[in-house]
């Protein structure tokens, strides 16, 4: 853990508790609050046809180690930025994703797998699944599927991205789109992402939408020692 990401976190907890007169009346509120697992975010949108198939909900994290050229929403690679992510954040998500035309959610930031926003997301993504089990789930990363997440190693960015919730965290997304983005790859015409480099995964069987025929950066992956959506 960097000094910088130590020093927010203990900044977040002094902001929550003055906000909140330290009095959060509910259990699944500590959840959110408790052992420095805070997170920040910066922006809900609640009509989202950018950021995945149909119309959905989605939510901008705080916090990135990335730090990509020309990156579309550099404002949120800091770890401070937005307001602090609370039961009440939870519950607006829950509520505007409750319309039949709403087909599904999207993760994005910021960068939803830094080690300190997965454990607060894997909860939030859980609560999604047990709501809206047949509504989909679409996750953003700049890390890599299969050399980040899925093994032990540092990555470029300087962290260890595997953690102890990261296999239940990828266990309820059904679409992850992987991969910084490359200035030099840029490509405006490509289907939910910005440049050639960024993969659709199709996670637990799920089918990416497809595109032009010449694209085979979509690919489908089980997964690797993760619990399947029919297996649980």
């Amino acid at each position: 853990m960097t000094s910088r990401s130590g020093n927010f976190r203990a900044d977040q907890k002094k902001r929550i508790r003055r906000a909140s007169g330290d009095v959060f009346g509910c259990s699944f509120c500590k959840m959110y609050t408790a052992e420095a697992d805070g997170m920040n975010y910066a922006n809900i949108k609640d009509f989202d046809i950018a950021d995945g198939p149909g119309v959905r909900v989605s939510l901008f994290v705080s916090g990135c180690r990335h730090h990509c050229k020309e990156c579309f929403n550099a404002v949120t690679w800091d770890f401070s930025y937005g307001k602090p992510f609370t039961e009440e954040t939870v519950n607006e998500i829950l509520e505007a994703m409750k319309p039949e035309y709403i087909q599904g959610f999207s993760l994005l930031g910021g960068e939803p797998f830094e080690p300190e926003n997965q454990r607060v997301l894997v909860k939030l993504l859980k609560k999604i699944r047990e709501t809206y089990p047949k509504k989909d789930i679409w996750c953003y990363t700049g890390y890599t599927y299969d050399t980040d997440l899925l093994t032990d190693e540092v990555s470029k960015t300087g962290v260890r991205v595997r953690t102890e919730v990261t296999d239940e965290m990828l266990s309820y997304i059904d679409c992850l789109v992987d991969g910084e983005f490359q200035l030099d790859k840029k490509d405006a015409t490509l289907l939910f992402r910005g440049s050639s480099n960024q993969r659709l995964l199709g996670l637990h069987g799920y089918k990416v939408p497809e595109e032009r025929k010449r694209d085979h950066e979509i690919k489908h992956f089980k997964g690797v020692n993760i619990q399947t959506r029919t297996s649980m």
